[in-house]
């Protein structure tokens, strides 16, 4: 199947790029088996784009935009988004949309369009969200530029398929990078932060009512939102730090299985155990002789 790539035809400055990687590479690269999971169509980078617009009402490609500094707007079906420097779009192929450079303070991006077997998996550990404000990051700031090489790299398949996976490593990091989410109510939602609150309890018990009552939002509003940015409920993530805490001490080797239980706030051993091997597939006892030779 042909990919139709669709950029928009902003005019390029000095300082600006837009690369595509040719029909031929493409089709090479979506049968190889080391970069048909996920592979960059085109990519750019526009500074102080302004006057850049562009109507996408069928794409049948991925596209993924970050912007580093001005402002734009996203219109999609759930109505438009304000975006802003350190402001992350994530847009699935199928999925009409439309976007451009705010008139005023035409923002300044970085965009790739990507396609592969591989890619909804990738947007799946991203979580539903369209628009993530992840601040303006140093790393991606260098992850993106270095994918940006490509085009001094002539049409070797090696750069390209090397591309590939620079792509594929960037969108896994986004997974990873801290969100943090702007409320109605004026007050924010970080996810670091909320997950150093948990890191603070793995030695006690935490419930939702409490967590919420932290960020001074309802167990509702708090579930949600935190669900929105990560893709997880908050109590499973606690668990899952408790888990990835009790892995550590087994590790060690110092303590009793019963012990670990305790150090975790788990008095019953029984329920404990039966929590660990939900979390990590096995028994604490066999997860520590795995680690024993």
């Amino acid at each position: 199947m042909t990919v139709h790539v669709e950029t928009s035809n902003w005019p390029l400055p000095a300082n600006g790029l837009r690369f595509i990687t040719p029909p031929r590479l493409r089709r090479v690269l979506a049968r190889h088996a080391l970069s048909g999971g996920c592979y960059p169509l085109a990519l750019g980078f526009y500074p102080e784009a302004a006057g850049h617009r562009m109507q996408r009402p069928q794409p049948d490609d991925h596209l993924l935009i970050y912007c580093r500094a001005g402002r734009g707007w996203l219109d999609s079906e759930d109505g438009r988004l304000e975006v802003g420097g350190g402001d992350l779009l994530l847009l699935p192929k199928g999925q009409a949309h439309a976007y451009g450079a705010d008139a005023e303070r035409p923002w300044t991006l970085y965009w790739v369009h990507f396609d592969g077997s591989a890619c909804e998996d990738f947007l799946r550990l991203l979580g539903p969200t369209r628009l993530r404000r992840i601040g303006v990051q140093p790393r991606l700031l260098a992850d993106f530029d270095a994918l940006l090489g490509l085009h001094r790299q002539g049409l070797n398949l090696p750069h390209f398929i090397h591309a590939a996976h620079q792509l594929q490593a960037l969108l896994s990091s986004l997974a990873v990078l801290p969100a943090r989410a702007n409320l109605k109510s004026g007050r924010v939602l970080d996810v670091d932060a909320v997950q150093a609150v948990m890191r603070a309890h793995l030695h006690d018990s935490l419930n939702l009512d409490e967590l919420a009552a932290q960020f001074k939002l309802s167990r509702f509003h708090f579930a949600k939102t935190y669900r929105a940015l990560t893709g997880h409920a908050p109590i499973q993530d606690f668990i899952n730090l408790k888990m990835a805490h009790a892995c550590r001490l087994l590790d060690q080797g110092s303590l009793e299985v019963r012990q670990v239980g305790e150090q975790l706030g788990y008095d019953d051993p029984y329920y404990f155990s039966r929590l660990f091997r939900k979390v990590v597939g096995m028994a604490p006892s066999h997860y520590r002789a795995l680690h024993q030779g």
